[in-house]
């Protein structure tokens, strides 16, 4: 309970007729905060390039990860270790290292600059390892005699995958894209060093913490919040109906 006391803070203060936001003084209840939120072209443009960054990160994150996966639950001994070592790197690499160094080898090498591309592959290079951690946990209880008995009765090798075994580990390809969605979008440290011209959530609202942020951000994290619980609470019932 305790941890979802800053979130109610935060709820309260989109309704302060403060200018700042903050709920500490209360100086009265508005909605004009929404209002204005509506009316910042920029923040919807940031939001939309958020968006359109997180879809590329999924597109491109979630398949390699699942491709890893599946390499490295075939693998054995010392290749396996490798895999995995390589794979897993990135996470334990600063987010302005990933992305400083991207910007580096996309510029000099490929002429490619800053921008929503730049971004994706920025994002990716270290979001596909969290897929990759998801489908391999997957994998562990998958039972290998299912693909050989498949394989057995006539079915090939791509039939067998697409019947049996993507099936099974849909569960967890689906929690990858939707972990790799939330990455991409909250990202901050490796999007500011790849991301040109165009401008993400993240960056908009570190650049309004220094020119003077309004309880119109809160607005937006409050609109977003009651989309998360309403799409959490459509998935129950929708998972209770099915059971």
């Amino acid at each position: 309970m305790i941890l979802s006391l800053p979130l109610a803070v935060m709820a309260a203060a989109t309704f302060n007729t403060s200018r700042f936001p903050t709920v500490t003084p209360w100086l009265g209840f508005t909605v004009d905060w929404f209002a204005a939120l509506f009316r910042d072209a920029q923040l919807w443009r940031a939001l939309w390039t958020s968006l359109v960054v997180a879809a590329g990160v999924v597109a491109v994150a979630v398949p390699i990860g699942v491709a890893a996966a599946l390499l490295l639950w075939r693998l054995h001994g010392r290749a396996r270790t490798l895999l995995y070592a390589v794979m897993v790197s990135p996470l334990l690499t600063p987010g302005v290292i990933i992305g400083i160094s991207t910007l580096v080898f996309w510029d000099r090498w490929l002429d490619v600059r800053g921008g929503i591309f730049l971004t994706v592959m920025a994002q990716s290079s270290f979001i596909a390892a969290y897929a990759m951690l998801l489908v391999s946990a997957r994998l562990q209880r998958f039972d290998p005699a299912l693909e050989e008995a498949a394989l057995d009765l006539g079915a090939s090798h791509v039939q067998a995958f697409r019947r049996i075994t993507l099936p099974y580990l849909r569960p967890a390809v689906l929690s990858a894209a939707f972990l790799a969605f939330l990455q991409s979008f909250e990202n901050y440290n490796t999007t500011i060093f790849v991301r040109g011209l165009d401008t993400t959530l993240t960056v908009y609202i570190a650049s309004k913490v220094r020119t003077g942020l309004t309880p119109a951000i809160n607005a937006l994290s409050l609109i977003l919040i009651g989309l998360t619980i309403l799409g959490a609470v459509g998935y129950e019932i929708a998972r209770r109906r099915k059971a």
